[in-house]
């Protein structure tokens, strides 16, 4: 039996999937893409039972990182990242923020990733895929015992993430998907930070990029 639980809060003005992904056994729970709304997060949480251990950032746009610091003092837990993001995400100019929305958003991590890297976390073994393109720290989250991948804005259904905010490049985003993301097991369920879930055999048939 699979022992994550997955749930999932759309949140914000531009509808950013937020993930809160609990270990059955544990109840410890990971928190991917805390878009804003920090009420909601914390309601479902407790509404769940759970024990946060960790924020997962795939990016550091403003529309991913809005209820980072509000969770991060509540629970006194750390956020990870990956080190090409690191300033992007505190960055209100680079993170698109102020450019959007007309107001700085902006939040800070704990921890840096890098690629290929592998963490354990609320008793889940996570590899980073680093996924330039989108932004060039951009990752997804695979949990290959659970074939779960997290996405964030490098694939969507039948889609991809935008490429012309900054750090973003559409030749990356492409090789990104085709070197990294399409390798996987084609029945890997791929949850994007924006709109439905899909699965990996899907996006290599039909998605057009």
């Amino acid at each position: 039996m699979k022992k994550l639980q997955l749930e999932m809060l759309v949140l914000g003005m531009a509808q950013t999937n937020c993930y809160l992904a609990m270990n059955r056994d544990t109840r410890e729970l990971l928190i991917v893409d805390p878009a804003g709304e920090a009420v909601r997060i914390v309601r479902r949480i407790d509404e769940m039972e759970a024990v946060p251990a960790a924020i997962l950032l795939t990016h550091g746009h403003f529309d991913h990182i809005g209820a980072v610091k509000e969770l991060k003092e509540r629970y006194h837990i750390p956020a990870y990242i990956h080190t090409a993001d690191r300033e992007l995400m505190q960055d209100e100019q680079l993170n698109g923020s102020l450019m959007l929305i007309g107001r700085g958003i902006s939040a800070s991590a704990d921890r840096v990733l890098t690629d290929g890297e592998k963490v354990s976390l609320a008793g889940f073994d996570i590899q980073v895929i680093h996924t330039p393109g989108h932004t060039a720290g951009g990752v997804c989250y695979y949990i290959e015992d659970e074939k779960v991948l997290f996405s964030g804005d490098t694939l969507f259904c039948c889609s991809v993430g935008r490429t012309d905010l900054p750090t973003g490049n559409m030749s990356e985003l492409r090789a990104s998907i085709h070197e990294k993301l399409y390798v996987l097991p084609e029945d890997v369920k791929v949850y994007p930070g924006h709109d439905v879930t899909t699965i990996i055999g899907y996006e290599k048939r039909y998605n057009p990029y």
